[in-house]
């Protein structure tokens, strides 16, 4: 397809389609915040809360390019 290898195909969707996901969630939970009227402080621990699994995927990511895995 287009000159591409199936792997290939796979590793943009994983980087840019995962990427893409992860902004449009932390689009969702700032809207969370808004529509709820949870003020700073709400906003912050929703952030900090429901963000916190977006932040271990790109941890993951982080220490598997250090590690030396591709």
């Amino acid at each position: 397809m287009g000159g591409f290898t199936e792997e290939q195909i796979a590793q943009f969707g994983l980087t840019f389609g995962v990427g893409a996901f992860m902004l449009y969630m932390l689009f969702i939970i700032v809207q969370l915040a808004r529509e709820s009227k949870a003020g700073r402080f709400g906003t912050f621990v929703l952030l900090l809360v429901l963000g916190f699994g977006l932040l271990g995927f790109v941890a993951k990511g982080v220490i598997k390019f250090f590690i030396g895995g591709s």
